[in-house]
C-alpha cells in the first residue's frame, strides 16, 4: 500500500527530529552509555580474533601452591632474591616484576638489627649489621644480574623524591593525549631502584563498569612521564635506553617498535583466555625447587608476580571475573611484543558521529522512497554494513571502531520513521477501539478495526453456551458496606471473573450489579464450548472462593458466587443504533442461564446446568438432580450439577 504524501512528510519530520535528538544524546554521552555500549561491543569483536603466535614471553607465578610450600605472603626480600636469581640464571632478555617493594626491607636479620639498634641505642648491635644477611642487598645483587624493571604505583599526593628511571624524549611537540595523571608516584627503596634498569607503573584502573580493559603505556606523575610496566619490559628486551614520544604521529617508539598512543596513552586489551595464560606460565615453586629448567627462560621476556587469591591482585576483565594483574600485564607485554596493538585515534569519535548521521539519513531516505518492507531492509542493511566494516577494521587493523553505536542511532531513526508511516492506520484503529471497546468483545473490535465498513455486524443464528453468575446476599451486603470499599471489591471481583472467562475462550459480555453474563462459541467458533463453559464455571467458583478469603472481601461478608449455564440457539449480533452498538446474544439459552443461576438458591447448589448444555458435555461430566420448576416454562426442567459436586438436599 502506497504511503500518503502527508504521512511521508510526517515520517521525514518526526524521523529527522528523532535523529537530531539521538545524535545530541550520542555526542553528549552524559551517562557514559555511548562508551559502555562501544566497549562491550568491542569486547565481543576482539573475542573473535584468531589466536596469534605466542611471543617469547614467560610468566613466573608465585601461586597459592608456591606460597603453601615456601611461606605466606608477603615474602621477605631474601626469598624474593632467591627467585629472581633463579630466573636471572636462565639469562632472559628482560625481567619485569609486578610487585611493589615499598620501603626498605623489614624482615631480614640486618633489618631487625638496625631497628633494634635504633630503638635501644646499642652501638654493638649496630656494628653487627654489616655481617648479617640483608634482604635488600641480596635482592639488589639478584636484580643486577639481568635487565630488570621494578614496579611503581601512582599516588594522589605529591612525591618530590620520586624520579623515573627511563627518560621519555619528545621528538616533536608533545602528543595530544589525555594521559593518566596523578600528583605523584612511589617506587622501591633506593638500593633496589639503583640495581634495576627499569621502573614501570603497575597500577591498573577499571572502566566505569568495573571492567579492566587497559593498562597504561605512559602516565604522568606530577609532570614526569612514567612508562607502564609492560612498556618497560619490552624496552629492556629491545635494549633501548630511552622511550621516544612522537607527538606528530601520536606514537610511542620503544626501540624499533612503534606503538599508537590513542587519546589516553593506554593499551586496549582484548579478552584473554585462561588457557593462554596456562601455556606461558611457570609456577615459581618449580624454579625454586629445580623441577623446571631455568634455561628455558633464555632470551625471553619474563614477568614475575602472583596470582594467589591471598595476595589480592585480582581484577575483573572482559574475559574473566577474577584475572590476576600479573596476567593482565603479561597480556599487555605480549601485545607489544607481537605488534598487535589495538588503538583508537582521536578523530575516530567524530568519524563515528558522522557515520551515525549518515546512517540516520539513509534510514529516512529509505522509508521515504520505498515501501515499508523495502525501507526496513535498506535501513537495516546499511547498519549491518557498518557493523561488518567495523568488525573487519578491528580484527584486521586494530582500529577500535564502534560497531554498535552508529547502527543503534540509525535503527532508532528507522524505527520511528517506519512507525510514522503507519500512523494513519493506527490513528483510525485507535478511534474505533476507543469508541467501541467498552461495548464489544476484543475479537469483535479487531474485526471492525480491520474492516470499518462492518460497523453494523449482521445478525446470525448460532448455538451458544450462556453462563450467568450472581453473588449470594449481595443486596444486604450493599446496605452495610462503605461505598468505596464495595466499589474496590467489585472491581477486583469482576476483573478476576473476566480473566477466567477469557482464559477459557469465552466472552465476558456485560456486568449488571453483581451479575456477569458470558458467552461461549461467539463471535467465533469454539470447539467443545459447553465443556469450556463448565470448566470456566468450576474455575470461577474456585477463584471466587479464594477472593472471599481475602481480607477486603471477608470484611464485607462477601457471599458465594452462584452460576447457571445453558446451551441453545440464539440470535447473535448488534443491537442498538450506530451511536451505541451492543454485540450480544438473545435467546432462550440466555434466559435459562439466568434462571438456572437463581435456582441454585432453592437447590442449595452453586453451579446449575441446563439440559441443553449437559447433552453436549462429555459422559460423566455432569449428573442429573432431577426436574425442577423454572419460571417461564410450563413443564418442569431437568437440571444437572458438576459430577464432582455433592448431591443437594432437594428443592425448598
Amino acid at each position: 500500500m502506497a504511503m500518503p504524501a502527508a504521512v511521508g512528510s510526517l515520517q521525514v519530520r518526526v524521523g529527522a527530529a528523532v535523529l537530531l535528538a539521538a545524535l545530541a544524546v550520542w555526542a553528549w554521552d552524559g551517562f557514559g552509555l555511548r562508551g559502555a555500549l562501544r566497549e562491550t561491543a568491542i569486547d565481543a569483536v576482539l573475542a573473535l580474533a584468531p589466536p596469534k603466535p605466542a611471543p617469547l614471553l614467560t610468566v613466573v607465578d608465585i601461586d597459592s601452591d608456591t606460597l603453601a610450600r615456601y611461606g605466606d605472603w608477603p615474602w621477605n626480600r631474601a626469598q624474593m632474591a632467591r627467585l629472581v636469581a633463579q630466573v636471572a640464571g636462565g639469562e632472559p632478555a628482560a625481567v619485569a616484576i609486578d610487585i611493589l617493594f615499598a620501603g626498605p626491607d623489614r624482615h631480614s636479620p640486618a633489618a631487625a638489627a638496625r631497628r633494634i639498634a635504633a630503638e635501644t641505642g646499642r652501638a654493638d648491635i649496630a656494628d653487627l649489621v654489616p655481617s648479617l644477611p640483608d634482604g635488600d642487598a641480596l635482592l639488589a645483587v639478584a636484580l643486577a644480574r639481568r635487565p630488570v624493571a621494578l614496579g611503581a604505583v601512582l599516588e594522589t599526593v605529591p612525591t618530590p623524591d620520586f624520579e623515573p628511571l627511563t627518560p621519555v624524549l619528545a621528538s616533536t611537540a608533545p602528543a595530544p593525549t589525555e594521559l593518566w595523571r596523578t600528583a605523584g608516584a612511589s617506587g622501591p627503596p633506593p638500593m633496589l631502584r639503583n640495581a634495576a634498569q627499569g621502573l614501570g607503573i603497575i597500577a591498573i584502573a577499571p572502566d566505569g563498569d568495573g571492567v579492566v580493559r587497559r593498562v597504561p603505556l605512559l602516565a604522568l606523575a606530577g609532570d614526569a612521564p612514567v612508562p607502564g610496566l609492560a612498556v618497560e619490559a619490552v624496552r629492556l628486551a629491545e635494549g633501548a635506553g630511552a622511550l621516544i614520544l612522537d607527538g606528530a604521529q601520536n606514537v610511542l617508539r620503544i626501540g624499533g617498535r612503534v606503538v599508537p598512543l590513542g587519546t589516553d596513552g593506554q593499551l586496549r586489551l582484548g579478552p584473554a583466555l585462561p588457557a593462554a595464560w596456562a601455556a606461558r606460565t611457570v609456577p615459581a615453586h618449580r624454579l625454586l625447587s629445580g623441577s623446571a629448567d631455568a634455561a628455558s627462560l633464555s632470551g625471553r621476556v619474563v614477568l614475575i608476580g602472583s596470582s594467589a587469591v591471598e595476595v589480592g591482585a585480582l581484577r575483573r576483565t572482559a574475559g574473566n571475573p577474577a584475572a590476576p594483574s600479573l596476567q593482565i600485564q603479561a597480556d599487555a607485554a605480549a601485545a607489544l611484543l607481537a605488534g598487535d596493538v589495538a588503538h583508537r585515534p582521536g578523530w575516530l569519535a567524530q568519524g563515528e558521529t558522522a557515520g551515525a548521521l549518515l546512517l540516520g539519513l539513509a534510514a529516512l531516505a529509505a522509508v521515504a522512497a520505498l515501501r515499508p518492507l523495502g525501507g526496513l531492509c535498506a535501513g537495516l542493511g546499511a547498519g549491518l554494513l557498518w557493523m561488518a566494516a567495523a568488525v573487519a577494521l578491528v580484527l584486521a587493523r586494530g582500529l577500535l571502531v564502534d560497531p554498535l553505536g552508529p547502527p543503534v542511532v540509525g535503527a532508532v531513526t528507522l524505527a520511528v520513521a517506519l512507525a510514522m508511516g503507519f500512523i494513519e492506520t493506527e490513528w483510525r484503529e485507535r478511534r474505533l477501539r476507543s469508541r467501541f471497546e467498552q461495548h464489544l468483545a476484543p475479537a469483535v473490535v479487531a474485526r471492525i478495526a480491520a474492516d470499518p465498513s462492518a460497523l453494523k455486524l449482521r445478525g446470525e443464528l448460532r448455538v451458544i453456551t450462556a453462563l450467568f453468575t450472581d453473588v449470594e446476599g449481595f443486596t444486604s451486603m450493599t446496605e452495610r458496606a462503605q461505598p468505596e470499599a464495595l466499589v474496590a471489591v467489585l472491581d477486583r471481583y469482576f476483573d478476576r471473573l473476566s480473566e477466567v472467562v477469557v482464559a477459557h475462550g469465552g466472552m465476558a459480555d456485560r456486568f449488571v450489579g453483581d451479575a456477569m453474563l458470558a458467552f461461549f462459541n461467539m463471535p467465533l467458533d469454539l470447539p467443545d464450548h459447553a465443556g469450556r463453559a463448565l470448566a470456566c464455571a468450576l474455575a470461577l467458583r474456585a477463584e471466587t472462593e479464594k477472593l472471599r478469603r481475602e481480607p477486603a472481601f471477608a470484611a464485607l461478608g462477601f457471599g458465594r458466587t452462584r452460576i447457571g449455564m445453558e446451551t441453545g440457539p440464539a440470535v447473535v449480533g448488534d443491537v442498538g443504533g450506530r451511536r451505541k452498538l451492543d454485540y450480544t446474544a438473545h435467546g432462550m439459552a440466555v434466559s435459562m442461564a439466568a434462571r438456572l443461576e437463581a435456582a441454585n438458591k432453592d437447590l442449595g447448589t452453586s453451579i446449575c446446568i441446563g439440559p441443553g448444555a449437559a447433552a453436549l458435555l462429555p459422559p460423566g461430566a455432569a449428573r442429573s438432580i432431577g426436574p425442577i420448576a423454572v419460571r417461564g416454562r410450563a413443564a418442569k426442567l431437568e437440571v444437572f450439577i458438576p459430577a464432582g459436586d455433592r448431591e443437594p438436599p432437594g428443592p425448598g
